[in-house]
């Protein structure tokens, strides 16, 4: 254990050694002068912090400090009463304010203890319970704050968190400091009693037991017993002080002593003001050589401080343009221009409501909902989405870019609901002609007084936030792949290696390299199969990837892997699955025409038989869509990944299965096959 940590804990049983065991009258006037000395140290650094956080420790020292000044009353108030003796620093105390008059010195006394009780500790006693109801209150709206500064890409994750956890710490210090300050109140009350019980109990053991005079008791144990009140009561006084600065304190770059000077002068022209004011009073009865002196510091003061203002604002406009000219032929200027944001959010002026919560807009809370919804459904975590509105687009118009390229744009107006229409020749409903963007159904723009019509005759009605909401999820599901980079991949796999270290360390960075194990979670996230089972993958990557360090082969073992996951994603809970299946013609077509290169296996077919198979797979699809039924195409593991490329730019909303994907118990239902021609 460290010195200093051995330190405390002695300190706490010296605290107790005190309250039970008598201690010499050195020793004591040692523990009142580390007593003072902690006090003091206290309010130097309370008055030096920047915000209350910096001092996070002040309401447990609050207690300790509590507490060892109690142990001294405890200890002091003994040797009064049995030797009246409590130490050469008490006797100087009591001497030094006491003097030649007990009386005026117990007044004195009496004076700095109701101002330490009614002033200052119940002063911050307050203050303390209103900074932690408001710092409490407060908490929902910061927390919001940060949110949407996040989403709206001002700050990181990293950032973010680090504020949260900020926010949090605030309102357990404020907590901390509503409790703590009840101590420092009890602590001048029980000093007030302590010295009432000095002074009446010292009278009597004096006079009874130590044979006194009432002169010479009355002298000796009120010395004492004041002298023993301010070694107490000024430490206390200190520390009660410091609770108001910590508590009252507002965070800023400064220390207080640097805050006060710099607010307090900031209007020179003040001074004038308040030097006119005592000069005048000089002309009354009052030292008119005393208060000419301190106006004329105070005028002084503030042309000194009027000259320096000046000086600072006439800044030559030749010196500010050759300081722009200089940062923009900066490098980093140009630097920062190259920088593109993950995912951007634009849209035109007439949606700013969208985004704008005093205008009731809640899409910042909506798009973290989605980045929460993608990671629990995918296992990725979306980064944070740029918000920003362009006066080059259209009013009503917003579009989405991934990386700076455009992957997905839209219109909305505000002012309408977005109605699906049931049937393809329902016309029940006058509106504006559309199609719904993530989908892409047909759909009409409807006022508000036909919302009830519509949802009457079987419409599916949506407000504009909620479609451009499922809009954004739609298309951030479907370039999830593209936002998975190695930094992504970097920070999944290290939330991995918190749990399953050893597990990591035997995929990466042998034999798979970030850049390997990324490409193979992409190729997952591309068809839409979840990488939330890290675990599972990267045992499939440690069984497999000795073998082969092929990217596309090992994602067909992590698929298989996964089987469960993705039988349950397309059966469902009916634990039955319609199917298109590929025929025996087709499998042997393709696999044979697979072409093994030291870079990886690819297919090499003719485009005439491509198509066929294509328009076959369409034909196929079609024929189902009509009974609204979702089916999958299923084929052998050997060929499932060749078969998916092949319909990958023509029909990439199919799903290309193989029969070791799916569990042995779901039932599968062939409704179509697809043949060579």
């Amino acid at each position: 254990m460290k010195l200093r940590d051995l330190s405390v804990l002695l300190g706490v049983i010296l605290i107790i050694i005190m309250l039970v065991i008598p201690l010499p009258g050195w020793l004591l006037s040692v523990l009142i002068l580390c007593n003072i000395s902690l006090a003091l140290l206290v309010i130097l650094v309370s008055m030096n912090t920047q915000e209350a956080l910096q001092f996070s420790i002040f309401p447990s020292l609050l207690l300790l400090l509590t507490l060892f000044r109690l142990g001294l009353n405890v200890s002091t108030t003994r040797s009064i009463l049995s030797k009246a003796d409590a130490g050469g620093v008490v006797d100087t105390f009591g001497s030094f304010v006491i003097g030649n008059n007990p009386l005026v010195g117990f007044v004195v006394f009496i004076i700095l203890v109701i101002i330490q009780y009614i002033v200052i500790t119940k002063g911050a006693e307050r203050v303390s319970e209103v900074s932690a109801r408001f710092t409490l209150d407060a908490m929902p709206g910061k927390q919001m704050s940060i949110d949407a500064d996040l989403n709206a890409g001002l700050i990181s994750e990293q950032e973010a968190r680090e504020r949260r956890e900020k926010v949090e710490n605030e309102a357990d210090f404020h907590g901390s400091m509503d409790g703590a300050s009840k101590f420092v109140k009890g602590d001048a009350i029980a000093g007030i009693i302590i010295v009432l019980i000095n002074i009446i109990f010292g009278l009597i053991i004096g006079m009874v037991q130590m044979d006194m005079t009432f002169q010479e008791a009355i002298n000796t144990f009120m010395r004492l017993t004041v002298g023993d009140g301010l070694v107490s009561q000024i430490p206390a006084l200190l520390i009660a002080t410091a609770t108001g600065i910590v508590v009252t304190r507002v965070t800023t770059e400064g220390n207080l002593g640097s805050d006060v000077s710099d607010q307090l002068l900031q209007y020179p022209k003040l001074l004038f003001i308040a030097a006119g004011t005592i000069f005048l009073l000089g002309l009354t009865p009052i030292n008119f050589m005393l208060t000419t002196i301190i106006a004329a510091f105070l005028a002084i003061s503030g042309y000194v401080l009027l000259q320096k203002t000046k000086e600072t604002e006439q800044v030559p406009d030749e010196a500010l343009d050759e300081e722009d000219s200089e940062s923009m032929k900066s490098t980093e200027n140009v630097v920062n221009l190259l920088s593109v944001d993950p995912v951007e959010f634009e849209f035109g002026y007439a949606l700013i409501p969208l985004v704008d919560s005093s205008q009731g807009g809640d899409l910042l809370d909506r798009i973290v909902m989605i980045r929460r919804q993608l990671a629990i459904e995918l296992g990725v975590v979306i980064p944070v989405v740029r918000i920003r509105d362009n006066i080059q687009l259209e009013p009503n118009e917003y579009r989405l870019k991934i990386k700076g390229n455009e992957v997905a744009k839209g219109e909305l107006l505000l002012d309408h609901y977005l109605a699906m229409t049931p049937d393809l020749d329902d016309d029940h409903i006058d509106g504006i002609q559309t199609k719904e963007p993530a989908f892409g159904l047909p759909a009409k723009w409807i006022s508000e007084d036909k919302k009830e019509d519509a949802e009457i005759f079987g419409y599916t009605v949506v407000d504009p936030p909620s479609v451009v909401s499922t809009h954004l999820t739609e298309e951030m599901k479907r370039n999830a792949h593209n936002l998975l980079g190695r930094k992504e991949t970097k920070e999944l796999m290290d939330h991995l290696r918190e749990d399953y270290s050893i597990l990591v360390d035997e995929v990466t960075p042998d034999p798979l390299s970030i850049g390997d194990i990324q490409k193979v979670l992409a190729n997952l996230l591309k068809e839409n199969i979840s990488i939330r089972n890290l675990p599972v993958i990267f045992e499939t990557l440690a069984d497999f990837a000795k073998m082969t360090n092929d990217t596309d082969l090992l994602t067909e073992y992590v698929r298989q892997s996964l089987a469960i996951q993705i039988t349950k994603q397309y059966a469902g809970e009916s634990d039955a699955l319609k199917v298109i299946t590929t025929s025996a013609d087709v499998e042997n077509l393709i696999s044979t025409n697979i072409q093994q290169t030291e870079h990886g296996s690819y297919l090499a077919l003719d485009p005439q038989s491509q198509e066929n198979i294509i328009q076959n797979v369409y034909k196929e699809v079609e024929k189902v869509s009509l009974q609204h039924e979702n089916v999958v195409v299923l084929c052998s593991p050997t060929v499932r990944m060749y078969m998916k490329q092949l319909l990958e730019r023509s029909l990439p909303q199919i799903a290309v299965l193989s029969y070791n994907e799916l569990e042995p118990n779901v039932q599968v239902q062939s409704v179509g096959v697809v043949n060579v021609a």
